[in-house]
């Protein structure tokens, strides 16, 4: 069905109109206006980049959150700058085929939702503090005696009230310290000794608490979905609606520069489809009739039909953005340790201000005491840098679950295997075309096998399917095709009956024989190499041999897993013993446990753990989840099972094994990070407590200096470690 030609051309020329419209003057857009592409124009352009001006984006500052996080949901663009006074974006994206066209059709999708601009009320709550504070310390000098208790009051009243409850409801913390340094004076009559304090207090708590939630915005950003919009066909006619009110049952037209709002399978059509922002997969893929189409996925080329079959929290990138936000959630053993340290060491501040007054009766010497805090920087410092470590994992390509995960690869030092679509390509290859007959060629016998085979759905004929494809090998003409479940499949081809499938199908079903071709056959299979017999009603066709790919980087991986610590490396496989001896040996591993049923994979890995091993399971198939969840951390493959990914504490986003390592030594630098953190932590605020109590820091030069340092640490968690010269570990494709 096509689409309705006035909303096609209007979409059509707004692109077009941003990549041709004159360098007019730059007119103030109406009020009412919700387009920042009125008056749009290219300013400056290079392959992959384009600088623009957007004039409505004068009146509508607040609304660029908005833009950055729309034209973010392409997976194209890689990097994008937005400055709201100068009226100007810059885009950079991949320079591959129709990707400036979707960028440029996405922006001129844009509209501001008013219900969404502003400052985030919860950011908007901490900042008043900091604008009481400010405005109590330029007029309380100005001011009476009465006046200034006044404005102290009301600078202090949120850390007084604060620390009051914090007492009230889980006893002495660092909220009841900050009170009694501010209190203490107050009491004393220095009003802007203890406005200043509170003020400092405010800053150190907006910009911890905006550090923090910058860590989680960076993931977001980085990879929560987008909101996309949707063509529906309703009543006959097309209508655009936004992605998260499709329903299932739905039909949904994409085409070219559009992102699909739901997964589904194809109606019609034909389409070239990036997925990479969801399976990894670098190469574009076609799409045409009852295939699936993944929610996310950007169309690079062509236009189909699809039949929306999970919507809204049950897409793809819905079951991500839960994945992820579970992520920040959840805490590890050294977040729960680091927590009880930081606590107990208020106990420690306390105990030294009381001693410190009880030897020199000096209140601004305990004011100063009380007002270092050990827990800001231990508390927040080690879920930052785990966050950061997340951030930088999957910028790799590695979608890590939380810090429990990062801190499980740190500390593993054993990983086992599963073979097929892990240290091996998940898709067959046609390896070896046997002709048993003499009646045909090679090719014409691929030819007539692919196009009975093409009506099938399993691996093996996928992998003859392409074969023949890669080979353009024209389609053969044939009869309706029969299957037997689990065996093979028939059909009439010149006269005769042609069967396809395994050799128990043939010998037992059909009643061929094969054993006059038995030396060929063991010496394929002696090769590792699944067979595809071919018979007719009468005597055996041929052969297909079939074999999965050893990954190119799976040595590589093994190797940079021993530098990385790694001690045992362990191959589970349901191959017979020969060839996954022969594996084994080509990749150097320790272990090969061959023959095994997948029921078996999950009590090799209790086994290990009970022998005291830290296992990483690395799997993809349905029959993993088991030994996914029974390892200290399971990884899966992109390419693996829903339920695979789903029991994983880390998926590879994309089909390198390399990945498995990058994410091992993000994981030892993330742990490295947060011990010298902690180090400085402690170290930084012991000195300042000394000081404190040796009356050489006032109350005031105490909360500069605790804030100041928290602030660095958390900036050097947030950086990964690049203040301290942390010494990351260099990843292939990092420079240096």
């Amino acid at each position: 069905m096509p689409r309705p030609s006035c909303a096609w051309q209007s979409r059509s020329v707004a692109a077009s109109a941003l990549a041709i419209a004159p360098h007019a003057a730059d007119a103030p857009a109406p009020a009412r206006q919700v387009s920042l592409t009125e008056g749009a124009y290219i300013v400056h352009e290079l392959p992959g980049r384009l600088r623009l001006r957007l004039p409505a984006l004068a009146q509508a500052r607040d609304a660029v959150g908005q833009l950055e996080a729309w034209m973010e949901g392409d997976p194209s663009v890689t990097h994008l700058r937005v400055n709201g006074s100068a009226r100007s974006l810059v885009v950079e994206y991949e320079p591959e085929a129709g990707a400036r066209e979707a960028v440029l059709n996405r922006l001129a999708r844009f509209r501001v939702d008013p219900d969404l601009v502003g400052v985030n009320p919860e950011e908007q709550a901490e900042l008043l503090p900091l604008l009481t504070g400010l405005m109590s310390l330029l007029f309380i000098p100005l001011l009476p005696t009465t006046g200034k208790r006044l404005l102290t009051l009301l600078a202090a009243g949120p850390t007084l009230a604060r620390g009051a409850d914090a007492f009230v409801q889980s006893g002495i913390g660092t909220e009841v310290l900050d009170a009694l340094a501010v209190g203490l004076s107050a009491s004393r009559g220095e009003y802007y000794t203890a406005s200043l304090t509170a003020s400092m207090l405010a800053l150190g708590e907006y910009m911890e608490t905006h550090t923090a939630r910058q860590s989680d915005r960076m993931l977001r950003r980085l990879l929560r979905p987008r909101p996309v919009m949707a063509w529906v066909e309703r009543d006959g006619a097309l209508e655009q609606i936004e992605g998260a009110q499709v329903k299932a049952g739905d039909i949904v037209v994409v085409g070219p520069g559009e992102t699909v709002a739901a997964d589904g399978r194809v109606v019609s059509g034909t389409a070239l489809v990036n997925q990479s922002a969801i399976t990894g997969e670098d190469v574009p893929v076609r799409r045409e009739h009852l295939q699936r189409l993944v929610s996310g996925s950007v169309v690079i080329d062509g236009q189909v039909r699809f039949e929306a079959t999970r919507v809204g929290e049950e897409t793809t990138t819905a079951r991500v953005a839960k994945f992820i936000q579970e992520s920040l959630s959840q805490r590890s053993r050294t977040q729960r340790l680091t927590d009880e340290l930081a606590d107990r060491r208020v106990y420690l501040t306390l105990g030294t201000g009381a001693a410190v007054y009880a030897l020199t009766r000096d209140a601004r010497r305990l004011q100063s005491v009380f007002l270092v805090d050990y827990s800001c920087a231990l508390k927040l410092g080690t879920p930052v840098a785990f966050k950061a470590g997340m951030v930088r994992s999957a910028q790799q390509g590695v979608l890590v679950k939380g810090g429990e995960a990062i801190e499980g690869l740190a500390s593993v030092d054993t990983v086992v295997f599963d073979k097929t679509g892990t240290l091996t390509h998940s898709d067959l290859a046609v390896t070896d075309v046997v002709v048993l007959d003499g009646s045909r060629c090679q090719d014409t016998l691929l030819a007539l096998v692919a196009s009975i085979e093409e009506h099938a759905t399993h691996p093996i004929a996928s992998a003859v399917v392409k074969a023949a494809r890669e080979q353009a090998l024209e389609h053969i003409s044939h009869g309706e095709v029969s299957y037997l479940v689990a065996h093979g499949m028939s059909a009439d081809v010149d006269g005769s009956r042609l069967y396809i499938g395994s050799r128990h199908y043939l010998e037992e079903h059909i009643g061929l024989d094969f054993a006059a071709f038995g030396e060929t056959i063991n010496d394929l299979q002696a090769q590792g190499k699944i067979l595809l017999y071919v018979s007719d009603d009468h005597r055996p066709v041929g052969l297909i041999a079939l074999r999965d790919r050893v990954r190119e980087d799976a040595r590589e991986t093994v190797d940079r897993l021993r530098e990385l610590g790694i001690k045992r490396l362990i191959l589970i496989t349901g191959d017979r013993k020969n060839k996954a001896r022969t594996l084994g040996r080509r990749l150097g591993l320790d272990e090969i446990h061959a023959e095994m049923p997948p029921e078996d994979k999950a009590a090799i890995v209790e086994r290990l753990t009970r022998e005291g091993a830290r296992v990483a399971f690395v799997g993809d198939g349905v029959n993993d989840g088991p030994a996914l969840a029974a390892s200290e951390v399971g990884i899966a493959m992109p390419r693996g099972a829903d339920i695979a990914r789903a029991t994983a504490d880390v998926v590879l986003l994309e089909d390198r094994l390399s990945l498995v390592a990058d994410a091992r030594a993000i994981a030892l630098d993330t742990s490295r990070l947060i011990r010298t953190n902690f180090n400085l932590a402690v170290g930084i605020n012991t000195t300042i407590l000394g000081a404190a109590a040796l009356g050489r820091v006032s109350p005031v030069g105490s909360a500069l200096l605790h804030n100041g340092s928290t602030m660095g640490i958390l900036l050097n968690a947030l950086s990964g470690g690049k203040l301290t010269g942390g010494g990351r570990t260099p990843l292939p494709t990092e420079e240096g």
